[in-house]
Formats: C-alpha cells, structure tokens, sequence
C-alpha cells in the first residue's frame, strides 16, 4: 500500500506513477485526515505507518468482531444471562482493530521492507523508503501492542486466551507470500478471528451447540477476507511474479471471478444460518440480501487487470460490512422492542 509523503508530490506522483516506469498503480489513501490537520508535518510519515489515511483496513478487520458482537448480544435476547455493556465493547473493539491493524502493518512494513523497495505501489512506504529507521519502527510497534494489551485486559478470560493465540498467526502472515501460493488464507484467520472474540466477550462461552452462531461467523468472516484480499493482491500481482512472491492473485489468475462467487457465496449462506441461530428475523435477511446484491455488483464488475478498479471493489467491502452490521443491529433492536411490548 504505497503512499507517496503527501504534501510534497504531485497528483500524479500520488497515483502511483513513477519516474523511471509507465506502471500506474491506484493510490490507496483518503488524502489528507484529520491526523494531518492536527498533527506536525514531521508526523506524516507515522500517519502512513500506522496506514491512517487508509481507513479501510481497520474496518475491514473490525466488522467481524462487531458481527460477533451482534450475533452475542441477539442471542441474549430473552434470557437471563448477564453480559457487558454493547456501550462499553462496541468502542473497545473499534480502537483494538485500530491498534491491531496499526501494529500488523508496522510489523508487515518491517519484515517486507526490502521486498516493498521493488513494488512500485509500495516503494514509498516510509520503512522501504527509508524514512522511519527500523528502530524508530520497532518503538511504535511496542507502543501500538502495549496499548492492545491493555484493551484485551478488560475483557473476559476466554476472550483474552483468544486474543494471545492469535498474535502467532499475525507474526506469521507478512513470511507466508514467500512460502504458499495462498498466504491469504493465514490474513483471513487474523481478520475473521475477531469474530470468535466478540462472541465470546458478550457470552463468555464457546459450547456447542449454543456457540454455533459465534463459529459460523469466523467461517463467513474467513471466506470474505479470502474475496476481498485476493482482489487487493491482483494490484501487485505482475511486481510479485517478477520478484517470486505468492499470492491468490497469481494463483487463481483467469479463475478468479469463479473463486469470488464460491467466497462471497460462502459468507452469506453461512451468516444467514448464524444470525437465524442466533435469532435474527426477516430485517437481518433483507439486509443480508442487500449484502449479496452487493457481493455480486464487486464480482461482476470486477477487472483484474486494472488496478483502480480492482482498489475500488476492494474499499467496497466495508460498505458490504456495515450492511450486515446495521442488518444485525437493527433486527436486534426489533426484537427487544417486541420483548418490551
């Protein structure tokens, strides 16, 4: 995810477009944030390593946790059981995956940096390109664990053992590109564990077959980072073929559009039996049926010899996300409502 310092290139220096190539790659930030509005220039170059100007990645990651979330509480609908304040976790959550997402990608910026300095979308991330040193680097990714940590803490012992088990795969990921032509499959159990975490920080369980709404999600959250990643990698896919790295892209190649119906497909069969479990009604359906038409718009109009476009589908999904999201929250909403009647 490359990001030329943005107040001094050009506009089409920030596309993407270098001075020794004629490879135009789409530029993958917001522009300027409120980060840069409120912080020193000198800080720029964190705002790119803590990817700020790419919010995307964040909610990505964040939208299986608060399904899970949603799935917890609806479930708790009519029944006795005692469970946090949505009020209280729907926030934690949010800042987790800020900071989780933050330290993934400043660990991933360390141990891709030299393979970084040889993609023209990525040449310009501030590790590569030298302007953040690794020491520099390895600070602020003790900051960005330390203040996670400090979040998981609050949470219940179960959801804690969650969150320790899935720090080896997150190491894991930035190697696996080397060694497996499906390194997206180990970025999928990273971003659909957060599913299993918010279900289990509402209902402090994962018995069966009470917690099969919880396990359903992770599945549909696997299957739908498998769709949406393997559509980001088809951006880098002619830099990694050159330089011998792996990925879905490469691996799927003329099949892809095949690939992204079975992983789509898969997301929303699987979230319509866990929100059915976990009591859900027609106002989650309609929305999931939205979710599907949406699905198919990425899918069918997918190029994947195009890097803007394939960046386009790609930033969709986190309005695929929150349609499932307000979905489950609005349907839960409804039925407490009823309850109260």
């Amino acid at each position: 995810m490359a990001n030329p310092p943005h107040n001094d290139n050009s506009d089409e220096e920030r596309m993407g477009k270098t001075a020794d190539t004629d490879v135009v790659t789409a530029y993958d930030g917001v522009g300027e944030t409120l980060a840069h509005k409120l912080l020193p220039e000198s800080a720029e170059p964190y705002i790119r390593l803590l990817r700020i100007d790419r919010p995307i990645g964040t909610w990505l990651l964040a939208f299986p946790a608060l399904w899970g979330l949603a799935l917890g509480f609806h479930a708790q609908i009519g029944t006795d059981q005692q469970s946090p304040s949505p009020l209280l976790l729907f926030p934690l959550f949010l800042l987790g995956a800020f900071l989780t997402r933050s330290a993934g990608c400043v660990f991933n910026d360390i141990a891709d940096r030299k393979i970084d300095a040889q993609v023209a979308r990525t040449r310009h991330r501030p590790v590569a390109s030298g302007e953040i040193s690794i020491k520099a680097a390895l600070i602020t990714l003790t900051i960005l664990l330390a203040l996670a940590c400090l979040i998981l803490l609050t949470l219940n012992k179960l959801t804690i053992m969650l969150g320790v088990f899935i720090v080896a795969p997150i190491l894991i990921y930035p190697f696996m590109k080397r060694i497996t032509n499906y390194p997206q499959a180990m970025l999928s159990l990273c971003f659909s564990w957060g599913a299993l975490m918010g279900w289990t920080a509402v209902t402090g369980t994962l018995t069966l077959p009470n917690s099969l709404p919880g396990l359903l999600a992770v599945i549909a959250a696997f299957a739908w980072t498998m769709g949406f990643d393997t559509i980001y990698a088809h951006q880098d896919k002619e830099d990694d073929a050159v330089i011998g790295m792996k990925s879905t892209a490469l691996t799927f190649g003329e099949a892809t559009h095949k690939w992204l119906w079975v992983f789509y497909g898969l997301t929303i069969a699987t979230l319509y039996i866990a929100g059915r479990l976990a009591g859900a009604q027609l106002i989650f359906v309609t929305f999931l049926g939205m979710a599907a038409l949406h699905a198919s718009w990425q899918i069918t109009t997918l190029k994947t010899d195009n890097p803007a476009n394939c960046l386009k589908r790609f930033r969709a999904n986190g309005l695929f996300g929150l349609i499932i999201l307000i979905g489950l929250l609005a349907d839960m909403t409804f039925a407490i409502l009823l309850q109260d009647v």
